[in-house]
């Protein structure tokens, strides 16, 4: 099996046409060996930032000295980037190698495991073969019933950030949300909460108290901002300065959450030196949030696909180009709140450049340029033509302007890509 044979054997068993739950998962691991059972985990489950605090954990935990696992969806511009290891992609051999032993066991399945389900069995078999001290794993939709969830007990239970989303199957309200996502909550941990709408945190606050589980809920007053630019952001925690490199004030917050889980992990006897901590925070890379992809001009990256993702867009440009209008490369897909995130960027709007992001589930760029145009915005739509896009996107916003690149994962990888492709073409 080669690495891209791998990924499309993966990549043909949808999630979408199988029921949510952990006994495939299990079942799969416990072919395995149950890798899971010999590995340590820092479990992060949200709605938004949940990426953002993998990501800052993860380099925070490498800078101490620990190899350090990170598993994250979706993927950007390469498959290998959702498995891991101290900042290093699973290598697609290993992948290939990996892959070939458990569609052996997931073939011979009656019920057979969906593309996320063989993904999580795949890389936790690579991160205990690895030899991993701790694994940063992120959940990938919902928690109680997610296949990460197929884990026991982790040294540290996050919820970060939680809104509305994926109502369908996760639920209609926030407590419902916040319950769903609050099962990756075991006895036995330590759970960390983002103090965020008050009916998530009453939902975690119980559920630790039911489950007999130390939590620490994030104190937002404990960080307090210095400055931003285009290189990162300087802070004050408990008084003492300190930098990020990722950009915009929502990952003040989602610092202050991680800075918390560092507590709590030290409380439990993890060796994590105040010098990691800031050596991780000042070089940690998240691709598609708030990238910069160009100082000049200036061209930004972020994946941002509903309407919190929006307001957090929307507070970075203040902060970044304080009255400034710049130009969206703006591709959705269809089954979002895109109107909502348009009410939320159209101030901040000198013109759109819709594009058709790369996914089934995508809103054609006409339809979403006529709806902006009804809308009384600048719009015009380049189709699925991403460099075309990018052109169009500059010549509107002039030598001094500023784009930006939104809406979708799925776009955002596809302008990575291609821009870099320019970057050497040019």
């Amino acid at each position: 099996m080669t690495p891209q044979e791998a990924i499309d054997y993966i990549e043909s068993y949808t999630w979408s046409t199988t029921k949510l739950g952990l006994d495939r998962t299990l079942q799969l691991l416990h072919a395995l060996g149950d890798p899971q059972k010999k590995l340590k985990f820092i479990h992060v489950a949200g709605s938004n930032g949940k990426g953002s605090t993998c990501a800052m954990l993860a380099a925070i935990l490498q800078a101490a000295g620990y190899r350090t696992g990170l598993y994250i969806s979706p993927y950007i511009q390469d498959f290998c980037e959702r498995m891991q290891i101290d900042g290093e992609n699973v290598p697609g051999e290993t992948l290939a190698e990996i892959t070939a032993r458990v569609r052996v066991i997931a073939d011979a399945m009656e019920d057979h495991p969906s593309q996320f389900e063989l993904v999580t069995a795949i890389a936790l078999e690579y991160f205990h073969e690895a030899g991993c001290d701790i694994v940063v794993l992120e959940v990938g939709m919902g928690g109680a019933l997610d296949s990460t969830n197929a884990i026991d007990a982790p040294e540290v239970a996050i919820i970060t950030n939680i809104g509305l989303e994926h109502t369908e199957y996760l639920g209609d309200t926030l407590e419902k949300i916040a319950a769903t996502k609050a099962g990756i909550i075991k006895p036995g941990c330590s759970a960390v909460c983002y103090d965020g709408a008050p009916e998530v945190t009453k939902v975690v606050k119980a559920d630790c108290k039911k489950k007999k589980v130390p939590l620490k809920c994030v104190d937002f007053s404990r960080c307090e901002p210095i400055a931003e630019t285009l290189d990162g952001q300087t802070f004050r925690w408990d008084g003492v300065e300190k930098r990020v490199a990722l950009l915009g004030p929502h990952q003040l917050h989602n610092t202050a959450t991680v800075l918390t889980a560092v507590e709590t992990l030290r409380a439990r006897g993890w060796k994590i030196p105040e010098k990691a901590v800031d050596a991780g925070l000042a070089s940690v890379k998240w691709p598609a949030r708030l990238e910069v992809l160009s100082r000049d001009p200036l061209f930004l990256l972020d994946g941002g696909h509903n309407p919190q993702c929006a307001e957090a867009l929307a507070a970075a440009i203040d902060k970044l180009l304080p009255g400034k209008k710049v130009v969206f490369l703006l591709g959705v897909l269809a089954d979002k709140d895109y109107p909502q995130i348009m009410d939320i960027v159209m101030p901040y709007a000198k013109k759109f450049v819709c594009m058709t992001p790369f996914s089934g589930r995508a809103l054609p760029a006409h339809k979403l340029r006529d709806f902006l145009k009804g809308k009384g915005a600048a719009a015009s739509s380049c189709g699925s033509d991403v460099e075309r896009g990018i052109r169009a996107a500059f010549k509107a916003a002039g030598k001094r302007g500023a784009v930006v690149a939104f809406g979708s994962l799925y776009l955002a990888g596809h302008v990575r890509t291609v821009w870099q492709e320019m970057q050497a073409k040019d």
